[in-house]
Parts: structure tokens; sequence; C-alpha cells
């Protein structure tokens, strides 16, 4: 899928028919309880539509009463949380997303997450998430930094494919493989830290590509996500920041400007490595 003519408000459909932004907030690291409540007011404010917590960031209330009072109705925000690394297991797995449910203050969420595959737990824990989405409990389920060996062992468990696979990804850690594989399977990719937490942006050779569209390093790195096919959740605690994160439907980087962006891979990873999990 080419996400290159999109607006902030653009959806993808997923592999279940629902449809999710291609576009949000990631929220790790947003700050005090106050200084989270006000960027994702302000983020909805300016026409955010797809907010993404987990159960391991600590904030999942403060996004619900954000949303509450943001005024918008419930089914034009897609919120995303995830199950932490201590919580898997059936039967534990099913009392982490009730414990994330009442502290984000809503019925459902619309994508509930396998945060990273624990060694022996997670097709558990995958069992409890399908059991979650058959009861109307969260629209759609997947997981997040699964390798592609991962995703195979779940594909031989379990006849419920993930409909999203959040992962690190940037044009410094181009996971193309694990890109193809996705795709191939029906399964939307997700990135994660396409800014590299700030590492990278001062590289000179983004700093060349950005002066060329009139933009900044950010906005190209966000726009190079999106026509990637990837879905992009850019995370900010400046308000001026989250805006100018948005502000990337009016231009196309080129074939030849994404080639030259696509070079910068150097399997550079900001976060957790999951190559190193069986």
């Amino acid at each position: 899928m080419s996400f290159e003519q999109l607006s902030i408000d653009a959806k993808v459909v997923l592999n279940n028919g629902i449809e999710m932004p291609v576009f949000g907030l990631g929220t790790y690291l947003s700050g005090t309880s106050q200084e989270t409540q006000e960027i994702v007011l302000h983020a909805l404010e300016i026409g955010y539509r797809h907010i993404d917590t987990a159960r391991f960031y600590g904030n999942e209330r403060d996004i619900g009463i954000a949303i509450k009072k943001s005024g918008i109705p419930r089914d034009e925000i897609f919120v995303t949380t995830k199950l932490w690394n201590s919580d898997h297991g059936f039967n534990r797995a099913l009392e982490a997303f009730e414990e994330s449910l009442e502290d984000l203050g809503l019925d459902y969420v619309d994508l509930y997450l396998i945060h990273w595959p624990v060694q022996g737990l997670r097709n558990e824990s995958w069992r409890a998430l399908e059991k979650l989405q058959v009861e109307g409990k969260c629209r759609a389920i997947g997981v997040s930094n699964y390798t592609i060996g991962h995703l195979k062992e779940l594909l031989d468990i379990s006849p419920v494919m993930p409909a999203v696979n959040q992962v690190e990804f940037s044009p410094f850690l181009y996971q193309k493989d694990l890109l193809e594989f996705c795709r191939s399977n029906n399964i939307q990719f997700e990135s994660y830290s396409p800014l590299t937490k700030g590492h990278m942006l001062d590289d000179p050779r983004l700093s060349e590509i950005a002066q060329e569209y009139a933009k900044s390093v950010a906005q190209i790195l966000i726009r190079w996500t999106l026509q990637k096919g990837v879905i992009v959740i850019p995370k900010s605690s400046r308000k001026e920041r989250i805006r100018e994160n948005a502000d990337v439907f009016d231009f196309v980087i080129t074939p030849e400007d994404m080639d030259r962006l696509d070079a910068l891979h150097e399997n550079l990873r900001v976060s957790w490595d999951p190559t190193t999990i069986s």
C-alpha cells in the first residue's frame, strides 16, 4: 500500500476490517500527569485521532482523562495499549487488560498489542488476546517487537493473524525483510521511534534532504515512513513539535530521495533488540 496521497485523518483497513489512522501520537515518557493530559489534548485539538500508550508507560489514566476532556466522540479516536512483560500468561493477560481498561476509563480499546515476545508465555498471552477480541473488548489485536521468527511461530499455532506489528523503524533501521514479510501476510506494519529518539536528527545527509524540501529533518523521517506504507506514531512532549510532526501531508519525497534515505540503513537501534529473543 502507498500512503503518498494522504491527510492527517487518513486510515488503513486492517486484516479484520477495522480502520486504523496511519498517523498518531506516541506517548512514552510523556511527562507528568498534567503534561501528558495537555499534550494529548493538544494533539487531538489539531487533528490527531490515534493515541498510542502502554501499561508500561504508566500514563493510561491520563490518556483516558484527556480523551474525555477533548469532547471528541469515542468512536473517532483510535486508542492502542499494550500488554507488559510481567503480565504474560493467559489469566494474567486477561487481568492486565482489565486493569488497563479501567485506568483508561474506556469501554474498549481499538488495538491491544503484546508489547514484547516474552519466551515461554507469549503464545498463552495471544490466546488471551483472542478471547478479548471475541468478547469485543478490543477491536483488533496485534504484536510489538516481533521478528519474522516470532511471527512464523505465532502463525503456526493460531488461526488468528495479528492485525499489526509495531516495531522500531527508520531509515537507519530499515527492516525491509520484516516489512515485506508482514505485507505478504497482511499484517500492518507500524513504526515507533521513527525519529531515532533524536540521535540522528543532526545527520548532515538528512539535513541536506530536508533543506531541499524546506522541511525539518523530523518531517522527512515521518514522511519517509508513511511513504513506505507504514503507520507512524512520532512522540513529542512539546506542543510545537507535535504540530510540526503532523505537517507532513503537503509534500511527497521523490523516488530518488526515498532511495537516498533507504541507503542510510546501518542497523541502528535506539530501543530494544528483539532479535536476541528466541
